[in-house]
């Protein structure tokens, strides 16, 4: 971390007012999402586990994902008097009990927990401002002053970025730790000594400890390494930065310190649980590493041959971590896409959603930086530089996109999301090129994303550009963490206080748990289900369907499979148009006496009965 800190006084200069505005702007806007958002649907599973990391010394809650972020946020609930429930865990292979745990704890803390989770958001929002850093320092290193401002501004004010790293989810953070890492591992790639070695190790370390997904470093680090000594020979020293009379670039010993010492840190950030295991002893869920009948009798494909002696150099709930996350793809989910809900996910998923969910503007800096790139390289650069920049990118997007067991989250694409922002950055060089068109293409494409992103804030989750209609028309493109994640309770207990007439109130809540509303201090009553329909000429609700208010969520409205089973029994209030909505994922409806009298005598809707697989909604 010294030489991150020597890097950015030394890059930011006349710079420093500018970047310390947009990163204190940065970290207020994630604090005040924290505040007044309610908890996402996976967070209270987060944070129990890290309350378990630090009181119980187990790693065993949440282990589809490492535990660096989660313990992070735990810190300041222990200092508080939060109450939580053990229960005896099943330590099967596909075993997730932190949800139901999760759960138990907002239940026992009631309203106290919200402020629980607020407190623990905030001790995550640093690690955002570090990949605020890393962009800008970064971005002027290849593009130049103004380069590193424009990466630094699309970063501030990315609706993704503001949406998830204001919670205690992993994927900004993985997005964080690793720009930092790569951005480590160019400069001892650059400069090659045994303090670039030591802070590249730490920090590919720290980003394996934050998401499984960047185990795809491991593999894709040597590859850069290869690349940059066949195309980029450069003088000055070895790996260890012994001068030498001939040119050299970075030695493969260098290289294994850099493994070997991310090795160690992932195995201190579990506290060396389970290190050193035979490969035999582990039973895993998944067809890859248990075997064709893994996934009805978990097992182990290496136990009968000489593999199964190796001691895997890993944690052991690291390694059954990412083999949950293999199994869970291999099984695959409900899946959702512009109204068409699957059992499967598509490979194309992520470009959709990333069509539908990243500002016009900086799509179109986007383009404008591709150009500049191929037809005005800058003086002095190397396409080397380049590589490493782009590689992680394309490496995140097409490992994300080839596992089509599911297709949900685009946060799951999130790690990828630094490196193209300082890929755009290089956009700004049209401003000290005197193409005044380009330039005041480039400066409103910037403001057109800011502008857009700020009009959505604080529900930046659910930010849909203006392409598809904005938030209003999100849920008819993407579901689930893309618009509703249980995120806007807080809102509707804002509307339901301000419309004293909205009595009774029916609320259908999508997230942990369940009776979060009435948690919040919404005095509501359960959602009638429709049971069937056309049964004597009425279709018949349990409970009885009433005139009144109507509260539900995107995912509950739309039908959305979440949990593979169930019904879309909510459907019917999808013939009305909502009179208002709460945030951008709750839509509330006003059914009077002769909407149920309808809703009950009428001819069966065929959106009632259009979510089988592959159907459309």
């Amino acid at each position: 971390m010294s030489l991150m800190r020597r890097d950015l006084l030394l890059s930011l200069g006349p710079l420093c007012p500018a970047v310390a505005t947009l990163l204190i702007v940065h970290a207020g806007l994630l604090s005040w999402i924290a505040v007044v958002n309610s908890p996402g649907v996976d967070e209270p599973a987060h944070l129990t586990a890290g309350m378990s990391h630090w009181r119980r010394g187990r790693f065993d809650l949440y282990r589809v994902n490492p535990p660096l972020v989660r313990s992070l946020a735990a810190i300041p609930i222990l200092f508080l008097d939060a109450q939580v429930k053990w229960p005896t865990v099943d330590d099967s292979p596909i075993s997730r009990p932190e949800f139901g745990i999760g759960s138990t704890f907002c239940e026992l803390n009631g309203a106290k927990a919200f402020f629980y989770f607020t407190m623990a958001r905030w001790f995550c929002v640093p690690l955002s401002v570090i990949g605020g850093l890393v962009v800008f320092v970064w971005g002027r290193a290849l593009y130049g002053d103004l380069a590193g401002l424009l990466s630094l501004a699309l970063w501030s004010f990315s609706p993704n970025v503001l949406g998830n790293a204001s919670m205690i989810t992993p994927d900004a953070p993985a997005a964080s730790l690793g720009v930092l890492a790569v951005y480590l591992f160019w400069r001892w790639l650059q400069q090659p000594s045994w303090l670039h070695a030591i802070a590249s190790g730490l920090a590919l370390g720290l980003v394996e400890l934050t998401k499984s997904t960047w185990v795809i470093l491991f593999g894709l680090l040597p590859v850069i390494w290869i690349v940059w000594r066949l195309a980029a020979p450069r003088p000055g020293s070895d790996g260890f930065g012994l001068s030498t009379a001939r040119s050299k670039v970075p030695s493969a010993w260098g290289l294994a310190v850099i493994v070997m010492l991310a090795v160690d840190v992932i195995n201190a950030g579990y506290c060396f649980e389970g290190s050193l295991k035979p490969l035999r002893e582990f039973s895993f869920a998944s067809q890859l590493l248990g075997g064709p009948d893994a996934h009805e009798e978990p097992g182990n494909r290496f136990a009968q041959s000489w593999l199964g002696d190796v001691r895997l150099p890993l944690p052991a709930n690291y390694v059954r971590g990412i083999d949950i996350q293999r199994y869970e793809f291999e099984k695959g989910k409900p899946s959702y896409l512009a109204g068409i809900q699957r059992d499967c996910g598509w490979w194309y998923w992520y470009l959709y959603a990333l069509g539908v969910k990243v500002p016009i503007g900086t799509m179109v800096l986007l383009m404008i930086a591709t150009w500049i790139a191929i037809r005005h390289r800058r003086p002095g650069s190397h396409a080397t530089d380049d590589f490493v920049l782009v590689a992680p990118a394309l490496a995140v997007l097409l490992l994300v996109s080839s596992q089509t067991g599911f297709s949900r989250y685009l946060r799951y694409a999130l790690p990828a999301a630094p490196f193209c922002h300082i890929w755009i950055g290089q956009a700004a060089r049209v401003l000290t090129m005197r193409w005044t068109a380009w330039s005041a293409t480039v400066v409103g494409s910037a403001i057109l994303a800011t502008t857009s992103s700020l009009a959505t804030y604080p529900h930046s989750l659910s930010y849909f550009n203006e392409l598809v209609g904005g938030p209003r028309h999100g849920a008819d493109h993407l579901l689930d963490a893309n618009i509703d994640w249980g995120q806007d309770i807080f809102y509707l207990k804002q509307w339901y206080d301000a419309h004293e007439e909205a009595r009774p109130l029916f609320v259908q809540n999508f997230g942990y748990p369940a009776n979060g509303p009435t948690i919040a201090g919404v005095s509501a009553r359960p959602m009638p289900r429709l049971v069937s329909e056309q049964t004597s000429s009425i279709t018949s609700f349990e409970p009885p369907l009433e005139p009144g208010w109507y509260a539900i969520s995107a995912n509950e409205l739309y039908g959305y499979r979440h949990n593979g089973s169930e019904r879309p029994v909510f459907i019917y209030l999808r013939r009305h148009n909502p009179i208002a909505m709460a945030g951008y994922s709750i839509f509330i409806y006003r059914l009077s006496q002769e909407d149920v009298a309808h809703a009950t005598h009428s001819e069966p809707h065929h959106e009632s009965t259009s979510l089988d697989r592959g159907h459309e909604l």
